[in-house]
């Protein structure tokens, strides 16, 4: 798990198992008060070991541009996650 932080909210990331296969995930959780969002990274894909949907989802936390006032993530245009 990787953890970025922002004036307003913290931003983790990780991964979570789905019946036989890892997703990736982003949490946005605000400084003051409110509960996490969590976003799906790489819809698109899956995982089968843990490690790799792990790294997928700090990269993706790595590559934000940061965030919307809301907390939405913001990746650059285009932005797939594919580099694997």
């Amino acid at each position: 798990m990787a953890e970025r932080e922002f004036d307003d909210y913290l931003a983790r990331s990780g991964a979570t198992l789905e019946g036989s296969r890892y997703a990736a995930w982003l949490a946005i959780t605000p400084r003051r008060h409110g509960y996490p969002v969590y976003y799906a990274i790489c819809e698109n894909r899956s995982f089968r070991d843990q490690g790799v949907a792990e790294a997928a989802a700090a990269k993706a936390l790595a590559d934000m541009r940061g965030l919307e006032a809301d907390g939405t993530p913001i990746f650059p245009d285009d932005y797939t996650g594919f580099d694997d």
